[in-house]
């Protein structure tokens, strides 16, 4: 069955037994979201879908669809090349950008007064929505196209005419400010109160741990098959082999395979679809380079547990590393020796797609309930159980003298902080120097 991978991903999560419901309880979060929009064109106009402007902070909640199609109306678009300079520091920032495609770097000062990259933009992207939402001297960085692109802009004056326009904006945006004053930590969590370092006897303060209000809950997945057997091949055919057993144990193969593939790619629970919008990093240049992978390991820097890439990513790692003249030591582990960076293992993955562009996904995780990383989730004891949350069933023999078995297998996963995960996008594979 050349259908089976090593499914590196179900062996190296641990798995948690949920009755039911898996609630994930969090610290309340003032953070309002810092999501992606999404865009449509027709020909060459593209525009912005206008319940998608909803996955910005500052329009988080808002459900009045008449006004928000009369804010993607008012975006203008620009078109750009690679090299063009898009906003300018120290020139009046008085707009918010949302980037429909092509790829941007945000460029400031570094730390000793040089120029230092400090975001990397693609599309579906956005920046200084504070632009619009309260008058800022100038901008603080400079946007320069690295591709060529589509913008989408919206000016401080356009915005605040639609505000005095509708009394619905008005009130949400005077919610959003109250809600961005609220005292809260570095992580945008509801902050605790805590002195240290005093002496004497000082009030303390008083505090308690805020959490959110409505936390979700992960309800196990299901991946289900019926297997037929004649009971003339399962009583005259199990010899030299049991032909039953046999059909049983590639059809669990295939369940399994199906069980990793649902973990990365399932849109309610998968890892893919379930990073934080901040901890999804772009390529500097394409091809998936030290530097990037460094990156991404500042965006999961508490105990990292391993990469998981697809096998053409890897190559294409190892591509950039010798050109750069770098060789990673490899890493052992139940004996083999898989490549590494930085002493973090790189688990090969053929779940993750690759699109028709040659792009892919690298993914970089904490694991553990104790690390408040991800974890898999299932249930164990379920009846007719022949591997944890895995059970088959005998349903009994139809007048076609047809054995039937269920075999059920249920699962989910779920990341317990946003800090946990973290993944390089648009990677490029198969390029040459």
């Amino acid at each position: 069955m050349q259908g089976i991978s090593s499914r590196w991903l179900l062996k190296l999560l641990p798995w948690v037994h949920v009755n039911g419901v898996f609630r994930l309880n969090r610290r309340l979060s003032y953070a309002v979201g810092d999501g992606r929009v999404t865009f449509y064109n027709t020909g060459a106009k593209i525009q912005v879908v206008p319940q998608e402007l909803c996955e910005l902070p500052l329009f988080r909640g808002f459900d009045d669809v008449e006004v928000l199609n009369v804010l993607a109306n008012r975006f203008v678009q620009r078109d750009f090349k690679p090299g063009d300079v898009l906003t300018e520091k120290g020139k009046e920032a008085d707009e918010m950008v949302l980037v429909a495609h092509g790829k941007i770097n945000k460029i400031g000062t570094g730390p000793y007064g040089d120029e230092a990259i400090l975001e990397t933009l693609a599309g579906g992207d956005h920046y200084s929505y504070q632009a619009i939402l309260e008058s800022q001297d100038y901008w603080t960085f400079t946007a320069k196209a690295i591709t060529a692109g589509t913008i989408l802009s919206l000016s401080q004056s356009a915005f605040e005419e639609l505000v005095e326009q509708h009394p619905s904006l008005k009130k949400h945006v005077d919610e959003f400010k109250a809600l961005s004053a609220k005292k809260q930590d570095n992580t945008g969590q509801a902050a605790i109160d805590v002195v240290a370092g005093h002496s004497g006897e000082p009030v303390l303060p008083g505090t308690f741990v805020d959490y959110e209000t409505s936390p979700r809950e992960y309800e196990l997945s299901v991946a289900q098959t019926v297997l037929q057997v004649h009971t003339r091949v399962a009583d005259l055919f199990n010899e030299p082999m049991n032909q039953t057993q046999e059909q049983l144990r590639l059809t669990v193969e295939a369940l399994k395979e199906t069980q990793e593939h649902e973990l990365v790619n399932n849109r309610e629970f998968g890892l893919l679809h379930n990073a934080d919008v901040k901890n999804r990093i772009h390529t500097r240049k394409g091809p998936p380079s030290p530097d990037d992978m460094d990156e991404l390991l500042s965006v999961v820097w508490k105990e990292p547990s391993f990469f998981l890439a697809h096998p053409r990513a890897i190559a294409a790692f190892g591509q950039e590393c010798n050109r750069a003249g770098i060789y990673p030591t490899p890493v052992e582990v139940g004996g083999q020796h898989l490549p590494s960076w930085r002493g973090v293992p790189i688990y090969p993955c053929n779940k993750i797609p690759v699109t028709d562009k040659r792009t892919t996904s690298i993914m970089l995780m904490r694991v553990g309930e104790k690390n408040q990383g991800v974890v898999g989730l299932h249930h164990r004891g379920i009846p007719d159980e022949i591997e944890p949350s895995l059970s088959v069933r005998f349903m009994g023999i139809n007048e076609k003298a047809i054995i039937s078995y269920l075999v059920s297998l249920y699962y989910s996963c779920a990341v317990q902080i946003p800090d946990a995960l973290g993944i390089l996008e648009n990677v490029e594979i198969g390029r040459g120097s």
